[in-house]
């Protein structure tokens, strides 16, 4: 059986029980490398546990991918995609641009998916009957713009550091054609494009988890989200996401050389 958005509003209700007493208290962090800097919070791990436990009573028949428990049953119909503290660097930093990703993948394709950010009071999610924004001010139906073609576009990367030497230069080519650029904004960027607020995120080295929610977000309300290649974007690597297929193009033409 396929979950409504009503469980996934319980899901998103369950991690922020754990995510935000713990938001600004300058709890412990952990470092997953011995060599780098990769944060994990007690809010990350009580917050993926919570949402297993809610997905195993509820559905036991489906597979789940998480970033802090790992990955079971990933040969299921149904497998859900979990990212608990998406931006555990800004969740450590005090920056309200993290958020709890879910999705949900039927056979390998993303159909569904919430992005959640207690701090803000705002949520984002979708399935095949549209995406809908949840915030202070109301729900509505959210939709991607379109601005035009690149010159006019605002552009979200994470951080420029985070690219390899040999990609640089084909992000930076980008850069240079959009009409605004802004770093720092994790998960929080790619609603922004959903939501038509900004144009174009373009990121590398993610892992399925840093994306599975945010599909079906972004394709709901009519943007394109694929890897550098064009390709599904299920697995994570080097992913951009577009308002229009216009920018998309551009985009994607820049990166490839």
């Amino acid at each position: 059986m396929q979950p409504d958005l009503d469980f996934f509003h319980e899901l998103a209700d369950a991690a922020a029980k754990e995510t935000l007493p713990r938001f600004r208290t300058n709890a412990a962090v952990t470092n997953k490398l011995e060599s780098g800097f990769d944060p994990v919070t007690e809010a990350d791990r009580s917050a993926e546990a919570a949402i297993r436990a809610l997905i195993k009573e509820n559905f036991p028949d489906h597979g789940i991918m998480g970033e802090e428990y790992g990955s079971e049953g990933l040969d299921a119909e149904y497998v859900w995609v979990i990212d608990p503290v998406d931006g555990t660097r800004a969740f450590i930093s005090g920056l309200p641009v993290w958020g709890t990703l879910i999705g949900l993948y039927r056979n390998g394709r993303s159909i569904a998916g919430l992005m959640d950010q207690p701090f803000t009071g705002e949520r984002y999610l979708a399935d095949q009957n549209g995406a809908i924004y949840r915030g202070p001010d109301g729900q509505r139906t959210i939709h991607a713009r379109d601005c035009g073609d690149l010159s006019a576009a605002t552009l979200f990367t994470t951080s420029p550091h985070l690219f390899l030497p040999e990609e640089f230069p084909f992000y930076r080519a980008v850069e240079e054609r959009v009409n605004l650029f802004r770093y720092g904004c994790d998960c929080y960027a790619y609603t922004l494009v959903a939501a038509g607020h900004a144009d174009l995120v373009i990121e590398n080295g993610l892992q399925a988890y840093d994306v599975g929610g945010l599909i079906a977000i972004l394709e709901a309300a009519g943007a394109v989200m694929t890897d550098w290649q064009g390709g599904r974007p299920e697995q994570g690597g080097n992913i951009i996401a577009a308002g229009s297929r216009t920018v998309h193009a551009e985009a994607l033409e820049l990166l490839n050389g």
